[in-house]
């Protein structure tokens, strides 16, 4: 079995790449925020052109699955994501498959 692991800067990435596609606006215009909280689980806000939308966490699932299939060129709907929160390097998404 294949692993990977995302780093927080690539999760970051993944959620401007998944916001900019159905905003259709270029993934630079696009501001994450990424948090993690007991209640919520891993969520993040999106910001375009001061305009707030709230993910989460099946929305962050959905955005590294897209990033998986077209940066990574991988199968991602194959791939098992578990999102996890680590002291250093903040949120990390371990992937195998």
């Amino acid at each position: 079995m294949e692993k990977i692991t995302l780093s927080e800067q690539e999760i970051i990435d993944a959620v401007c790449l998944f916001h900019a596609k159905f905003k259709h606006v270029n993934p630079e215009d696009v501001e994450v925020e990424l948090m993690y909280d007991d209640a919520s689980g891993f969520t993040a806000e999106a910001y375009v052109n001061g305009e707030m939308e709230p993910y989460n966490t099946v929305n962050f699932i959905t955005a590294i699955r897209l990033y998986i299939e077209e940066q990574l060129h991988r199968d991602a709907m194959a791939a098992r994501i578990v999102l996890d929160l680590h002291d250093e390097e903040g949120i990390i998404a371990n992937i195998e498959w």
